[in-house]
């Protein structure tokens, strides 16, 4: 029996149709917690609707005794019914073995308590994404875990970079090769040998000599390399900025080949990821006309439950939680003989709009890029509400973070953000880069590598 925290309904509306053949249960408490956030405009009241209207489903017109035993759930029209969804009521006050009742929480866990007694024979698990729920439900007895149905790795490490870096010549480990130029592309073909085979499409091979390639074709036995000049690479200059290495060189390539549409950028902070996506969207946007408009978004615990008493238009309400994109303006006119009335200028220009994560559902983005910041902040479903939003011609790019997540129920291993990254890895118009290094200052360069 596997019991759910209203986190995790918040977390995957669907997740009661997660548990395969296990029997799942939602205690009251739950319901009451959902019933008490579903209204408002709020990313998560959409969530707890959604998570009200999957177990209503299920349910259908079934009894209350067939609720309290166990109502079949069935995942589609013609399939077989796994596990049952049912409804646990509040514990038994006369329990003496019980945590005090003042809390949601304590009552959830409580109920746990009693199912346990009722089923002696039973293994009954508590999910929760809330670790501190997780710790008292083990420490009255009660058997927790984590909710993992959307975590695709088991460790951050074994998330892709986005290349692979050869010591010394890349040639060296290559005994077959096929040279194809046409139309100025040339173009490698080579046997996929041992190191090469994790290797996926728009990702990059480099080495210590100077060269760098990008994959374009992913095959059973080849791979096709297109080459690239790094030369080229390291002096393309995008709205008057040149990347200060190979890692931002990579990452300006992927975000101006109109055949990626979505990129993610990942990396610590002051790596380059902001000043470059938003570089790059100036330059497509105003100079190659290939963007009408650039849409930047950003979810945070606070915007969510603070926009709305924030004065002003929509664009204003967001203007606190978008500063790092004015920030990263300001920075790419450094030089102007005045800044602030160059950002000004340029925001007058560009037809750049800052929306929030509650006024993006329901709606499509047509020749848009849109910049998603601070991403490592959203869940799975929250990425593919924004995601999905991308219209005909449009382009999302991801920045985030995974060492810096804000959201209580959110880790590393959970976060939208890799779950999208491991997604999208075989994507033919999707690319991930993990930029390196810290080349905001060395004070900052500093502070990471030891603080």
């Amino acid at each position: 029996m596997f019991v759910l925290d209203t986190n995790v309904l918040i977390h995957d509306p669907g997740a009661t149709l997660n548990f395969e053949e296990h029997d799942v249960i939602i205690p009251m408490t739950v319901l009451e917690e959902l019933d008490k956030l579903k209204t408002g405009k709020q990313a998560v009241a959409a969530d707890c609707r959604q998570a009200i209207r999957t177990i209503d489903r299920v349910l259908g017109d079934a009894t209350p005794k067939a609720i309290e035993s166990g109502v079949p759930i069935h995942r589609g029209e013609k399939s077989d019914a796994l596990g049952t969804l049912s409804i646990l009521m509040t514990a038994d006050p006369g329990n003496r073995h019980h945590l005090p009742d003042d809390l949601n929480d304590n009552r959830i866990i409580n109920s746990l308590a009693d199912l346990q007694a009722r089923y002696r024979n039973r293994q009954i698990i508590l999910v929760s994404k809330d670790i501190n729920m997780r710790l008292k439900a083990r420490g009255f007895g009660v058997e927790a875990e984590d909710y993992q149905n959307d975590q695709l790795v088991d460790d951050i490490d074994m998330l892709p970079v986005g290349y692979v870096e050869y010591a010394g010549s890349f040639w060296d480990s290559i005994e077959k090769v096929e040279t194809i130029q046409r139309e100025g592309i040339t173009e490698h073909i080579i046997p996929r040998i041992d190191g090469l085979e994790k290797l996926n499409i728009n990702e990059f091979v480099l080495d210590e000599q100077g060269f760098i390639a990008r994959v374009v074709e992913v095959e059973e036995e080849r791979l096709v390399l297109m080459d690239l000049h790094q030369n080229d690479l390291l002096n393309q200059q995008v709205w008057g900025l040149t990347p200060r290495d190979i890692y931002q060189a990579m990452a300006l390539h992927l975000l101006l080949d109109p055949d990626v549409h979505l990129v993610n950028l990942t990396g610590s902070a002051g790596s380059g990821k902001t000043i470059l996506a938003l570089a790059a969207a100036i330059e497509m946007t105003v100079a190659s006309k290939m963007f009408k408009r650039i849409i930047a978004t950003r979810s945070t615990q606070g915007l969510d439950e603070d926009i709305g008493f924030l004065p002003g238009t929509e664009a204003e309400k967001m203007e606190p939680w978008l500063g790092a994109i004015v920030d990263n303006l300001e920075a790419l006119h450094e030089d102007d003989e005045n800044m602030h009335s160059s950002v000004d200028y340029i925001l007058s220009k560009v037809p750049m709009q800052f929306k929030s994560l509650n006024y993006i559902r329901g709606r499509s983005f047509q020749h848009s890029l849109i910049i998603i910041d601070e991403s490592q902040n959203l869940t799975p479903h929250q990425i593919k509400t924004i995601i999905t939003r991308a219209g005909n011609g449009s382009k999302v790019v991801c920045l985030g973070n995974l060492a810096q997540i804000d959201t209580p129920y959110l880790g590393a291993l959970s976060s939208g953000l890799t779950y999208m990254t491991e997604r999208f890895k075989g994507f033919r118009h999707g690319a991930h880069l993990h930029l390196k290094g810290v080349p905001r200052s060395l004070l900052a360069e500093y502070a990471e590598a030891h603080l």
